[in-house]
């Protein structure tokens, strides 16, 4: 069944063209990712798919029978909407009388009888039920906040919720991992590999990307190229045709060359020259020069030498008011050290960095820093940019050239083309760069400086796989120390040698391995601990905290108390007919039949019953 269908789309900005003519389509169930670098044209393609702008030309046709959403990078929302309003579709009948059963169950209204009966007639309360899970899963708990009033990555918890219990037939997702912790992360992964639904997802996060995917478009310099496979697939694919267009290239340009000596040596006065030969003439120089803009992201930069001290922390702790973060915390950092760092929001994992660089005073113990460790610092929060200013200013004020190795510097300017900012691009004003283009920018105003203690707070956000591969190559090469803070666990799993853990509770624990090993470790823990009576109220509490009863289950909770006695009594006595009857064989057996069945019932009943109510 076509869900999707997009014939010959073109879209261009002045003198740009961002797609070239471009075709496919989307069926019931299939699920896409979308790739390709910073500025290739993923975002305008999905402006245009979900009708934020319009194509130049060309047609985007969805089934009319279709329920479509889409996340991209901001979500809107309007002024006093509370997080109840955000996540049900009013226009959705069975989203409306839930959304009006929330509201009735906030204000203790009269009406909640009424709404109750409806939501039976309607068959509603399994929605209520999944909708509920969805929430608990990323969340969101508190439903009568005022949307405006959260912070950034709440709002895009918010706005996913809302477009997953909208139970979407095709749904089209812009960087959804961005601001998620990592168990939301796999929750997510496992979710979307799970639904039956067309997905078309753009995303940095290449686990993500393999477990909920197996179908790869890539846009490249206008053009539309398909894959059908893993991730891992795709980068074999694309090197192949990388080899083979540069084969094809190199030819067209021999060709060229021919043809312009024919095209030059023709009289200016003939009327007779071949048309076709002309208008070939034109194809191969098109050809000829395609590989021009056909760049590969090439990053070296040479890092400060380093001293034998790098950087000392004794008995560290911190703590704001009466919450301690973190305390007693020793290490010292040998050189080239790479260190993941992972916990839960709110466990002081960005004011740990802080204290490294010097921009808070501990409350406990000391930072030293040695006399050559310098630090470059890539924060989650974008830089301030002076929009008017051309990428070229920008870097120049930065430094004119830079070291490469050995004793080797480049232009700048050089050094921009290799972070895919060519020539011809970098006199661009900065304000009419893409989102990922500026984070590509700010990476690059760290490195330039030749940093020899690299602090990286969530690089990944926001930058395309392409060059999160060649990132991640000239990371494996740096000479100097690393620290990584980073959701996306593939990057993690590939760069840190270990991992400083938070827990919350005020401890750091130095973990050796990477965050696929400490995922394994915690699995084989929880399958081989004792579960003491303290772990077992733990584990209680949890789940009690995990899962809330929706409404259904209540009820069904009422019916089972009412109706377990009432089959308890209807055995009692079959029983005690059973006992006093003097029936022939048959009869007995019956009796004996109905006492079985009963017993069962009440089995099950009662299994149900103790699950429900760990709950209440």
């Amino acid at each position: 069944m076509n869900y999707l269908s997009v014939e010959n789309l073109s879209k261009t900005f002045g003198d740009r063209t961002i797609l070239d003519s471009i075709s496919f389509g989307l069926t019931q169930g299939q699920k896409v990712a979308l790739v390709g670098v910073n500025g290739s044209g993923k975002s305008t393609l999905l402006k245009i798919l979900t009708g934020i702008s319009g194509p130049d030309k060309g047609e985007v046709v969805f089934r009319n029978d279709i329920v479509v959403r889409h996340l991209l990078q901001n979500p809107e929302f309007e002024a006093g909407q509370t997080v109840l309003d955000a996540v049900y579709d009013a226009d959705d009948p069975a989203h409306k009388l839930l959304l009006d059963y929330e509201k009735a169950l906030l204000s203790g209204s009269a009406n909640l009888t009424e709404i109750i009966e409806k939501i039976d007639s309607a068959g509603a309360w399994d929605l209520e039920s999944q909708a509920k899970q969805i929430l608990g899963k990323l969340g969101l708990h508190e439903l009568n906040q005022e949307v405006t009033n959260l912070s950034g990555g709440q709002q895009k918890r918010i706005a996913l919720a809302r477009v997953l219990i909208q139970k979407p037939d095709l749904l089209i997702l812009d960087e959804p991992t961005n601001h998620l912790d990592i168990e939301t992360i796999e929750w997510l992964e496992s979710y979307l590999s799970l639904a039956n639904m067309a997905l078309i997802l753009v995303t940095h996060d290449r686990y993500f990307l393999e477990k909920v995917t197996n179908e790869i478009i890539e846009l490249d310099h206008g053009k539309l190229h398909y894959y059908k496979g893993d991730y891992g697939f795709f980068l074999e694919k694309k090197a192949e045709r990388h080899e083979s267009e540069s084969s094809s290239i190199d030819k067209a340009k021999n060709l060229y060359r021919k043809e312009l000596d024919w095209i030059r040596r023709q009289p200016k006065a003939r009327g007779t020259k071949a048309k076709y030969r002309v208008d070939a003439f034109q194809d191969t120089k098109s050809k000829a020069f395609s590989g021009q803009a056909a760049q590969d992201l090439t990053l070296k930069a040479q890092a400060s030498r380093q001293g034998k001290k790098v950087l000392e922390i004794e008995d560290l702790g911190h703590g704001f008011g009466e919450k301690s973060l973190f305390s007693g915390f020793d290490y010292v950092f040998p050189r080239k050290d790479r260190v993941g760092i992972v916990g839960a929001n709110g466990t002081g994992k960005t004011t740990f960095i802080r204290l490294l660089l010097g921009e808070l005073a501990p409350n406990a113990g000391e930072v030293v820093q040695g006399q050559t460790t310098k630090f470059g610092y890539y924060r989650q929060m974008e830089l301030g940019f002076d929009d008017s200013q051309t990428i070229i200013e920008f870097a120049k004020a930065i430094a004119e050239v830079v070291e490469v190795g050995k004793g080797k510097t480049i232009p700048v300017s050089q050094f921009l083309t290799r972070f895919l900012f060519p020539p011809d691009v970098q006199y661009k004003p900065i304000g009419k760069l893409s989102g990922g283009e500026k984070r590509r920018l700010q990476l690059l105003q760290i490195l330039i400086q030749s940093p020899n203690f690299l602090v990286l707070d969530e690089p990944t956000n926001d930058l395309d796989l392409i060059t999160l591969n060649t990132l991640e190559a000239y990371l494996e090469s740096f000479e100097g120390c690393l620290i990584l803070v980073s959701h996306d666990r593939y990057f993690m799993d590939k760069l840190v040698d270990h991992l400083f853990v938070f827990d919350g509770n005020g401890d750091i624990s130095d973990f050796p391995g990477n965050y696929t090993d400490f995922r394994q470790k915690q699995t084989e823990e929880k399958a081989t601990a004792p579960k003491s009576e303290e772990v077992k109220k733990t584990v209680a509490k949890e789940q009690k905290e995990k899962k809330k009863l929706s409404f259904k289950e209540k009820r069904e909770f009422d019916e089972l108390e009412t109706n377990i006695p009432k089959l308890e009594e209807e055995k009692a006595g079959l029983i005690e007919q059973l006992n006093k009857s003097q029936r022939d064989h048959e009869e007995l057996m019956e009796l004996s039949g109905k006492i079985e069945k009963i017993t069962s019932q009440l089995d099950e009943m009662e299994m149900r019953w103790l699950e429900l109510s760990e709950y209440l």
